[in-house]
């Protein structure tokens, strides 16, 4: 059996569209557990997050306490982005630093393997993995790249481990 200790235990994201979505899409798919918080009224910039995504609601509807509750309750964050950073990308990063959290960032629109981000993973023991990055009006088409990347990352892992 192959090793797999780069393999997550749980997927959390805030539920925004985007790579957030992507996230979560990609872990419901392999049978990974997921989660996250997202903002009161399960808000998003399309409207409401679907039920389909399993978020606790903060308790404030802004943004910035859903991002930094993820990264809190996670043991590390990957950012999966494209073009310069900025909004809730990178407060993400800032909060990173502030909980003492790994963070990783994978430029999706340049060239990029998955065998350094497995090996971050299990270097990193990260069992909860808090996934974020551009919403998709911001980077339009990024929700399905984000997806293409963490299916391939998480492939292998045992379902529902």
């Amino acid at each position: 059996m192959k090793d797999q200790a780069w393999c997550v235990e749980k997927v959390v994201s805030g539920g925004q569209t985007g790579v957030d979505r992507a996230g979560l899409d990609a872990a419901l798919e392999l049978g990974i557990p997921c989660g996250g918080w997202c903002p009161k009224g399960r808000r998003a910039v399309d409207g409401v997050i679907p039920d389909k995504y399993p978020l606790t609601e903060t308790s404030a509807e802004n943004y910035n306490r859903r991002t930094e509750w993820n990264v809190r309750d996670s043991d590390a964050t990957l950012i999966l982005n494209e073009g310069a950073f900025e909004g809730g990308t990178a407060v993400t990063q800032v909060y990173a630093e502030k909980h003492k959290r790994p963070c990783l960032v994978v430029a999706l629109d340049q060239k990029h393997d998955h065998a350094p981000v497995r090996k971050w993973l299990a270097d990193n023991r990260i069992k909860v993995l808090n996934v974020a990055g551009p919403r998709e009006e911001k980077r339009p088409g990024i929700h399905q790249r984000a997806w293409d990347f963490l299916r391939i990352l998480f492939s292998g892992c045992p379902e529902g481990q």
